[in-house]
């Protein structure tokens, strides 16, 4: 497993930063940490992971906007409740409530939200990204911090 992370560790990282991004429970910390602790470039690894993320994050804002109830509910298995939290919490809070979508739980269900609610693209895709940028980006300072 080792020698596969080290010989494809950006690429894979991409894909599952990607799928963790989607309504998969995934997570793409671990190997982020675990890339850094073996010697890849953190500027290369938050950037792969960001833009991972990222994509990860327009596709379920895609499935927002063009997924069917049965796309969602019975295909992805999407939680009624998990939307109904999202989309209160982003008609209270507004689109700063995207900066959250690297969160837990709540965060793949905002995006849905968004692009359910057909939310300003631009606007969405500038708020995602910053978010997800600024978790990588601490994550690998804590991370290569630890190292020294």
């Amino acid at each position: 497993m080792e020698q596969f992370l080290l010989h494809n560790g950006l690429p894979a990282l991409f894909v599952l930063s990607f799928l963790a991004a989607t309504i998969l429970p995934l997570g793409s910390e671990w190997l982020l940490i675990t890339l850094i602790f073996n010697s890849f470039d953190p500027g290369s690894v938050v950037t792969v992971a960001t833009v991972g993320n990222f994509f990860g994050a327009c596709t379920t804002y895609g499935i927002g906007l063009w997924g069917s109830v049965f796309l969602l509910q019975k295909v992805l298995r999407i939680d009624t409740k998990q939307i109904e939290r999202a989309t209160a919490l982003f008609r209270r809070y507004g689109s700063w409530t995207l900066l959250l979508s690297w969160l837990p739980i709540i965060g793949d269900p905002l995006c849905l939200v968004a692009g359910s609610l057909r939310f300003n693209f631009f606007l969405f895709s500038v708020l995602v990204f910053i978010g997800k940028l600024g978790r990588y980006a601490f994550i690998a300072a804590v991370t290569s911090g630890s190292l020294s």
